[in-house]
């Protein structure tokens, strides 16, 4: 194991980033869509973003990744491994974030709703200036903790030939035939992206539980 090899696997964790970057970041955008429209009160939207999400959250990723690169390409649509599992991450984080911002505005005690009202402000308004500050502020803890399942979901990438930190350590491995001192570094870099956000999320939920009392 020498510095080629750990370079390698420096190389595998950017793409790690970069992955969880992308698809946290897209997730953010169509998630609000999905909270917004699950919140919207018009029954057909809250029918067909229940069951987006129903659909993202009860299949595994690893399936949700296999049909985006290789069902797409049945239907003629080939996709770069890159641009496959950006999509299927985001489509993922959509989902879930959805789901959890969903949550938190249904969280913001219903007076604020109905003080918005009273003043006039409409929809985008209300949203915008009231219900949603309160929103990510419940929902920052439940946030971060998605971030780190994101960064070790990552590591399923694999299977469609995405090299990121997982993969880097099974092809280096493969070169040097020594998995555990291999793997055993790759868990320490993973622990290295995660820890310090699981610390926050936590001391951020704590943070926040003092300040509502």
């Amino acid at each position: 194991m020498g510095w080629n090899e750990f370079y390698f696997l420096l190389r595998g964790m950017q793409w790690t980033v970069a992955l969880a970057a992308i698809g946290f970041v897209g997730g953010i955008a169509t998630g609000l869509l999905v909270a917004l429209a699950r919140t919207s009160g018009k029954r057909w939207l809250v029918r067909i973003t229940a069951g987006y999400i129903a659909v993202f959250q009860g299949t595994p990723l690893l399936m949700q990744l296999f049909v985006v690169y290789y069902g797409l390409a049945l239907v003629g649509l080939k996709l770069d491994a890159w641009i496959a599992v950006a999509i299927g991450f985001t489509l993922h984080a959509s989902a879930y974030l959805g789901e959890i911002w969903r949550g938190s505005i249904e969280a913001v005690p219903r007076g604020q709703q109905e003080a918005a009202k009273a003043l006039s402000l409409g929809y985008v308004a209300r949203m915008k200036d009231v219900i949603l500050p309160q929103a990510f502020r419940i929902s920052l803890p439940a946030t971060i903790g998605f971030l780190v399942q994101l960064i070790k979901g990552t590591s399923l990438a694999a299977i469609v030939g995405f090299t990121e930190l997982s993969r880097a350590g099974s092809i280096v491995s493969n070169q040097i035939f020594q998995p555990l001192l291999v793997f055993g570094i790759v868990g320490a870099l993973y622990f290295t992206l995660c820890w310090p956000l699981s610390i926050y999320g936590t001391r951020l939920e704590r943070r926040l539980a003092t300040a509502a009392r």
